[in-house]
């Protein structure tokens, strides 16, 4: 029996976080030996944000390319490559646009949220931000995808892809599955040097390409527990950052910093200088790997190449099935 598919993919809009490592690149690493795995690095998405620095998002993509094979993607097992160099993808999104209701899309919460967050004005809010998740739809269903990782977040946009493609099957017929959402549950939310969610849009992230100086001083710079002031002050582990980065990165140690942290027995310059010590750690083999990459970018394009053309034969089998059903040429 052929293995199962699964759909994921991250935007070019700069190089990857911790957040990104543990929210989902490390779980897409373990998938791939189970799935046929496919990792798009969405640049069409990119535009949402980007279309008046679309001058970067190539450079960034394969940026991006880089992080996710120095973090364990196989590019001979998963097919990674980049959405626009498979133009089924916008075939399908046209096909899925004519279909959606408008009210579909507006009651979406992830629009509403960026909108806010990133204060967007109304000349900046264009029809791409609200009809992101149509594509995303297409990037999913164009490879018949039978599930896709995703952070709780990304819930409501993998439900409308359903909603798609029920409608799609109710109006000419069986084409498409209605991909499950594989939520991976043990990923810890990675918080911010700030205390939000770790985020580029925040600028409060550590990324993969970080040096070790660039680590140390972004950890010296965290939010700790704001009642503890001395180091015999007792801490709350709970709400200190430094505290919480170190349970999500070192899972097997972290628990007798944090007995003594709620003691008063360490302080806050101890806990820093040891998370720092801990992420580096995680970070070196990812950042040899990635410089070794980034070494030789051919190499990083021919993967791509190849990426992309085990991605679009998959897609046009696809979209033949589409446009059959439709009546469509």
């Amino acid at each position: 029996m052929a293995a199962k598919r699964i759909l994921s993919g991250m935007q070019p809009t700069g190089t990857l976080h911790l957040g990104n490592l543990e929210g989902a690149l490390k779980n897409w690493v373990q998938l791939q030996y189970q799935y046929e795995m496919y990792c798009c690095i969405v640049d069409w998405h990119a535009l949402t944000t980007m279309y008046d620095r679309t001058d970067q998002i190539t450079s960034q993509a394969i940026e991006v390319a880089a992080d996710y094979i120095a973090a364990g993607l196989d590019p001979e097992r998963c097919a990674i490559f980049i959405q626009s160099h498979v133009k089924e993808h916008a075939e399908l999104h046209l096909l899925f646009s004519m279909i959606t209701p408008l009210g579909w899309l507006e009651r979406v919460p992830t629009y509403k949220e960026k909108r806010e967050n990133l204060g967007l004005n109304d000349e900046s809010l264009s029809y791409g931000l609200l009809g992101y998740p149509v594509l995303q739809a297409a990037d999913i269903l164009v490879y018949r995808a039978h599930a896709v990782p995703v952070g709780k977040d990304q819930i409501p946009h993998i439900e409308l892809t359903r909603e798609i493609a029920r409608r799609f099957n109710r109006l000419y017929g069986e084409v498409f599955p209605e991909p499950e959402q594989m939520v991976n549950e043990v990923a810890a939310v990675v918080p911010g040097m700030d205390g939000r969610k770790m985020s580029k849009s925040y600028g409060n992230a550590i990324y993969l390409s970080d040096d070790p100086d660039a680590v140390r001083a972004k950890v010296n710079e965290a939010f700790t527990c704001p009642t503890k002031i001395r180091k015999s002050d007792p801490g709350i582990p709970e709400n200190c950052v430094v505290c919480q980065l170190r349970r999500t990165f070192d899972p097997d140690g972290y628990l007798p910093s944090w007995e003594e942290d709620r003691a008063g027995t360490r302080g806050c310059v101890q806990n820093k200088r040891e998370l720092t010590d801990v992420i580096n750690a995680r970070l070196a083999p990812i950042r040899a790997r990635r410089a070794e990459l980034l070494a030789d970018p051919g190499q990083i394009l021919r993967y791509l190449e190849s990426g992309a053309d085990r991605a679009r034969a998959t897609a046009e089998e696809t979209m033949k099935a589409v446009r059959h059903a439709m009546g469509l040429g």
